[in-house]
């Protein structure tokens, strides 16, 4: 009975896992996809102004 208790965690580990990455894979796209592309390019163009207008400009 010890191989079972030795492969238990491992396996459970394993079907979050996977059931995590099913769930980004189906999050991905849809009705959000332009309100979050649109989050990021926003972001995005925040991060490179303040790059360009830097501490010595």
């Amino acid at each position: 009975m010890d191989y079972v208790s030795a492969l238990v965690p491992p396996v459970v580990m394993a079907a979050f896992f996977i059931g995590l990455v099913v769930t980004i894979v189906k999050s991905q796209g849809g009705s959000n996809k332009a309100k979050e592309d649109a989050a990021v390019d926003a972001a995005l163009a925040r991060a490179e102004s303040a790059g360009q207008s830097g501490p010595d400009a």
